[in-house]
């Protein structure tokens, strides 16, 4: 499978709707800047599609699922098994997400990736089964080249489906037993900090099983040291499938102009590996919400990004970036149909 894609070029804003999209705030019925980082949403949004009106219509959410190696040395309070019997319920309707994609009229595609419980045929989701998860990564890198290859191919694939069908936006989630430890892991050698100033309860350890996770990072930090020399291979060795295609969507994504809301701390976590990869791809990422998991903080300070809602969510499937959907819809609307002084027969300010 070629990897030449990885290396392809960022879209361009267009400079051209952008501007135009500013003069328009500048002179809608209200005082500059009264409906804040509204307008500034709607300024972008204008850049990134190309319309001095942006819209919203169609929105796609994709969920990726996969298991983690490296929760047989005791990282989560859940057991793997989860992970199938959520792929599951996202098939049901059951889930978060499938009632946020429900309420908003988003397409909902789920991908397993590799779980350690097989998954029978289910409606909307795709099969790849490229492992029983991820390696155990403190004792072995959590991915062969071709399994990376294959999971960053596997977002690219979604998003570039996802575009032929006219989407507007994406919205990329995730599932995995054991993945706030990979994420954790990748923040901590992408941004030089210890494990212990990154790691957090993930789906409910007490103080001492984050201890324990922070530590058991550190081995694996110290193990892969040498070989971690690029984003991607921080991927590889300390990843997982479902942080890979997430990357994948991001990078493919920027390449082909698609505006992406970008979840949580394992989502953001796959944003920076895709920014650290290729920086243009910052222009095309629209941070929804700030993370409950302590790393989260780190790396949006990192990239300098400041995301729109702090609800105190961690729950991940994509759900804080469905939940900030209907502000950038409530941004493009209120940029499109908002009367100007001259409509509106109003003074302007003098």
């Amino acid at each position: 499978m070629s990897a030449d894609w990885l290396t392809q070029p960022c879209a361009k804003l267009c400079e051209k709707s952008r501007e135009e999209a500013t003069q328009r705030q500048a002179v809608l019925t209200k005082p500059p800047g009264a409906l804040g980082r509204l307008e500034t949403l709607a300024i972008r949004l204008a850049a990134m599609q190309g319309s001095a009106l942006p819209a919203l219509d169609k929105v796609h959410i994709g969920v990726f699922a996969a298991d983690h190696g490296v929760v047989a040395e005791g990282v989560s309070a859940f057991p793997q098994t989860v992970t199938a019997e959520m792929v599951r319920n996202f098939a049901r309707g059951g889930a978060a997400i499938s009632v946020m994609a429900k309420q908003l009229g988003a397409s909902l595609e789920v991908v397993n990736l590799g779980t350690v419980v097989q998954i029978e045929p289910l409606p909307d989701v795709r099969q790849l089964n490229l492992g029983p998860g991820t390696a155990n990564f403190v004792n072995t890198p959590a991915m062969s080249e071709a399994q990376l290859q294959s999971a960053l191919q596997a977002g690219r694939d979604s998003l570039m489906a996802a575009r032929a069908n006219g989407t507007q936006l994406f919205i990329g989630g995730e599932m995995g037993i054991g993945n706030t430890t990979a994420a954790t892991a990748i923040a901590s050698v992408l941004l030089d900090l210890p494990p212990d100033a990154l790691a957090g309860p993930g789906t409910g350890l007490d103080q001492a099983g984050v201890s324990h996770k922070a530590q058991v990072i550190q081995r694996a930090l110290e193990l892969h040291g040498e070989a971690m020399t690029s984003a991607l291979s921080v991927l590889r060795c300390v990843g997982g499938f479902e942080i890979a295609a997430l990357c994948g969507v991001y990078l493919s994504a920027a390449q082909q102009g698609v505006a992406v809301l970008v979840d949580g701390f394992i989502a953001t976590t796959a944003a920076l590996v895709a920014v650290k990869h290729t920086p243009a791809v910052a222009d095309w990422l629209i941070y929804s919400h700030a993370s409950a998991e302590p790393g989260h903080a780190s790396i949006v300070d990192a990239l300098g990004v400041e995301p729109l809602l702090d609800l105190g969510m961690r729950l991940g499937e994509g759900s804080g970036a469905a939940v900030a959907l209907p502000l950038l819809r409530s941004a493009c609307a209120l940029h499109a149909q908002m009367a100007t002084f001259a409509e509106a027969g109003v003074s302007d300010k003098g």
